[in-house]
């Protein structure tokens, strides 16, 4: 991805990834963390890929980060805190999708589909998504 960062502190990672988990701290340690972030996440314990997908708000939350909140938009997908739960209950995490400011309803067949995935596609998957979500977050943040 062009112009990544040879480094940054946990709290601007945390920003970027919504909280500061194990896999934040991580990444701060290194050169080019969003760069190797999918490297890393990879690596991450069941228990630490959990963490840092929890950390992130769930789609249509009613309590967002105001950069959350400005991707997500605020139109308005009820069946989706239903999806939601539901998809928590089967894989045991929360539900992670690079918004890339598209309005809520268009998310709502990607989750359906989403449910029909095995845990460990799904796993992948959602944190690919929250790489993609914080690499869009620092191009944005580093040209305003």
């Amino acid at each position: 991805m062009r112009d990544l960062p040879r480094q940054l502190s946990v709290d601007e990672l945390a920003g970027l990834f919504e909280g500061r988990t194990r896999f934040v701290e991580r990444l701060a340690r290194i050169e080019d963390p969003l760069g190797s972030a999918r490297k890393v996440a990879a690596s991450l314990s069941d228990e630490e890929k959990k963490e840092v997908l929890d950390a992130h708000p769930a789609i249509g939350a009613k309590r967002l980060s105001a950069r959350s909140a400005a991707e997500q938009g605020t139109d308005d997908a009820p069946e989706l805190d239903e999806l939601n739960r539901v998809y928590e209950q089967k894989f045991g995490f929360r539900f992670v999708v690079f918004v890339n400011r598209r309005p809520k309803s268009e998310l709502v067949p990607i989750l359906r589909a989403r449910l029909e995935r095995t845990r460990e596609e799904e796993l992948a998957t959602a944190l690919d998504e929250l790489v993609a979500i914080a690499q869009d977050r620092y191009h944005r943040w580093r040209s305003s």
